[in-house]
């Protein structure tokens, strides 16, 4: 036992002992390149593509370690085209990342790296659920119809660039202002992301489940984006005034606006917050970031 211990921090010695400037160099540029790709990705939904090619091949190691010749065959043949899968299902994302590359994305990133900023604070978010929650009742009243993103772990990055960028304090008044009748916006989705209305004027995917004849267009968009992401969205109904949320590709149809603020306060709002509770929120949020 003492033998293959000492071989073992012998080994790492002898690694360490080669170790260069330039070893450092190249370790650290793969890292940058490897969270710049993740960063780029993280604001499409094709995140959940690479989390799923992951999980393949976790499995395809379980079943290698446990001698599985069958299920091992089947990996075996997937992962030895691996170059042309990942080309066919990250194609537009490999294209934006060369783009964003190109355009000085790479720059903004490494710059978020040592940024001192943090993520959304809880005060914050407690403002911005409570304007949302003024602006759809008064939208309720007045039978305005509104469509409300609020974006959750999954980045809706291909949803915003959609749509036009606004990256505002939000406010009933901005709220109310941008789903006004005939405003430029008011026929898209609004996105708040970090507190804040980030986007408006976004194009949503519509779900292909057959819903009820009475569900317009917005009801539809909401559902659908709840389905293919764990966003939370809330429509406000111009037809009849009635205020509902869409989450988990489920809609809750015709909720009051206080069911409104416990749906998203028990959303975004941990519960039992405290300093400590805020500092964790914030490094989280950030990592993601």
């Amino acid at each position: 036992m003492f033998t293959s211990i000492s071989e073992f921090f012998n080994r790492i010695i002898s690694v360490f002992s080669t170790f260069t400037i330039f070893d450092f160099l190249d370790i650290l540029t793969v890292t940058v390149i490897i969270y710049i790709c993740i960063r780029i990705l993280r604001e499409t939904r094709a995140m959940q593509l690479a989390k799923g090619l992951v999980l393949i091949a976790v499995a395809y190691g379980i079943a290698t370690l446990l001698n599985m010749e069958a299920t091992t065959v089947i990996f075996r043949a997937v992962y030895s085209n691996i170059l042309i899968i990942v080309v066919i299902l990250f194609g537009p994302e490999i294209r934006h990342i060369i783009e964003q590359v190109g355009h000085g994305a790479t720059a903004k990133s490494l710059k978020t790296i040592i940024h001192p900023g943090v993520a959304v604070d809880i005060a914050e978010m407690s403002g911005t659920i409570t304007s949302v929650c003024k602006a759809c009742s008064n939208m309720s009243d007045q039978k305005i119809g509104a469509l409300i993103c609020f974006e959750n772990a999954t980045l809706l990055g291909d949803i915003i660039a959609t749509g036009t960028e606004v990256n505002a304090k939000a406010s009933r008044e901005l709220i109310e202002n941008i789903f006004f009748p005939k405003s430029p916006l008011h026929d898209g989705a609004m996105v708040i992301r970090d507190g804040k209305v980030y986007s408006a004027g976004c194009i949503l995917p519509l779900t292909q489940k057959t819903v009820s004849s009475s569900f317009g267009t917005r009801h539809r968009a909401a559902i659908g984006l709840s389905e293919q992401s764990d966003a939370i969205v809330v429509i406000v109904s111009e037809e009849t005034g009635a205020i509902s949320v869409a989450k988990g590709g489920v809609l809750q149809f015709d909720i009051s606006d206080g069911d409104l603020r416990d749906i998203l306060t028990t959303a975004f709002i941990p519960t039992g917050s405290s300093a400590d509770d805020k500092i964790i929120t914030r490094l989280v949020r950030r990592i993601k970031k």
